[in-house]
């Protein structure tokens, strides 16, 4: 699949992966918006406590080394037609995007 194919997908539930990528296990997948409550370091400092924080949803990657890291697209990765689905997650994120 392409990569329009691919995000499409991810922004539905789904796991995803290149053949092209040298390391094993690497995947990306959806973290949805979020809001949460200010109360550790290192957002303490930057927002009083009890600040509102609003997260947009974005991309992460899973690293071969078992690391969870947001994730931008290479133009690799943009132009590959190697995309697969791997798994789809057990429950629907929501999506905030605006």
């Amino acid at each position: 699949m392409n990569f329009s194919e691919i995000l499409h997908l991810v922004k539905h539930n789904k796991l995803a992966a290149r053949e092209g990528w040298n390391g094993k296990g690497m995947y990306i997948f959806l973290v949805p918006g979020s809001e949460f409550i200010v109360n550790r370091v290192p957002l303490l400092g930057i927002y009083a406590e009890g600040t509102k924080v609003k997260y947009h949803a974005h991309i992460d990657i899973m690293t071969a080394e078992g690391y969870v890291v947001p994730w931008l697209a290479s133009q690799s990765d943009l132009l590959a037609d190697d995309w697969y689905i791997l798994a789809e997650l057990p429950i629907p994120p929501q999506v905030t995007m605006g």
